[in-house]
């Protein structure tokens, strides 16, 4: 197993984690997840030397970066970008982009295995960010996404048609329906994405050969009107 860090800053808490192999024993995950509002800048590089210092590992030893691409706070993502491009270019390793909205769901198949996961944002503007997932049954991916994940009304937010879980804070937008809320099997509201989740999903990317390199990496805004201008050393 490579050893993987995943950072994300897409929301009021700043998630790292370690993916590794002790002495070749079975695979590890050294995780760290404070909120940090609006000091991620100033927690991720600590965080990532403190996971990193309790594996007594160096950043040399990583064989890829995995990030929070987004949804989520415009300025969070891109400092996750920013993050991982940047270790990616300094260490010649592949970034891996994952959705924070497919992250949620595999953090809700843990305690609900067998429902769909209806995974939502608060987008601001009375609007939320919706994904929708279920898990795999084929290939090495763990989740396949049911509907496309968009950013849209809360009125216009569609579920599944089998028996569903939906989380995440877009659940608390004023306008969001309440009979979503009542046909759930449950409601998690509070959940934000983890980055000892994110990790396991990285993996799975990479194992199919789906990193990146640094000047592919782009934050994933879900709203047309937000662009990403690459940093001048990738033009």
């Amino acid at each position: 197993m490579p050893n993987l860090l995943a950072l994300d800053t897409s929301g009021n808490s700043c998630s790292v984690a370690l993916l590794y192999q002790p002495d070749g024993q079975g695979d590890k995950v050294i995780a760290l997840h404070e909120v940090a509002q609006r000091s991620h800048t100033q927690r991720v590089l600590p965080m990532i030397a403190e996971v990193l210092r309790q594996a007594d590992m160096q950043q040399t030893e990583l064989d890829a970066i995995v990030y929070g691409r987004g949804p989520g706070s415009f300025t969070g993502i891109r400092i996750a970008a920013g993050v991982a491009q940047g270790l990616s270019f300094a260490l010649d390793i592949p970034l891996i982009p994952i959705s924070t909205l497919a992250t949620m769901a595999l953090q809700a198949q843990q305690e609900y295995p067998e429902c769909a996961y209806l995974c939502t944002l608060d987008a601001r503007m009375n609007e939320v960010y919706v994904g929708t997932y279920k898990v795999a049954k084929q290939g090495q991916d763990l989740l396949a996404m049911v509907d496309n994940e968009k950013v849209l009304s809360p009125d216009l937010v569609s579920v599944p048609n089998q028996p569903f879980v939906v989380c995440g804070s877009g659940m608390q937008v004023d306008t969001f329906p309440a009979s979503i809320i009542t046909d759930a099997q449950a409601c998690l509201p509070d959940m934000e994405p983890m980055a000892e989740f994110m990790v396991v999903l990285g993996a799975a990317q990479l194992a199919q050969n789906k990193g990146q390199q640094p000047e592919d990496a782009l934050p994933v805004y879900l709203r047309d009107e937000v662009t990403w201008q690459k940093l001048p050393r990738y033009q």
